[in-house]
């Protein structure tokens, strides 16, 4: 088998399993009323990635050298910032990490 032809059948097969995974739901629940653990669980877990991926991010965290710290907790503070202010995921996002990049450069 050819590299493009294993490389074409990767491709396929991803989209298949993409395509099936997005219209799941509307097969399982037709015409029916969503389950309530279902809405509970699309209204608990965006939080709870998100709270779990701050904590991923910040894990190894050195608060015992130089800059302590200080890089993550003024870029945090600056997405916090942005999203109260703007409400703009994008924008809070992109300044953010700009703020850290910069931050870890001169630091």
């Amino acid at each position: 088998m050819s590299a493009n032809v294993h490389a074409a059948l990767l491709v396929a097969v991803m989209s298949i399993v993409t395509i099936l995974l997005r219209f799941l739901p509307f097969l399982i629940f037709r015409g029916g009323k969503t389950p309530a653990y279902v809405s509970y669980l699309g209204d608990v877990l965006p939080s709870a990635i998100i709270g779990m991926l701050v904590i991923y991010c910040l894990r190894s965290v050195d608060l015992a050298s130089a800059p302590f710290g200080l890089p993550e907790l003024i870029s945090a503070a600056v997405v916090i910032g942005l999203q109260s202010w703007k409400r703009s995921s994008l924008v809070s996002i992109i300044s953010g990490t700009a703020v850290y990049m910069l931050l870890i450069r001169v630091m």
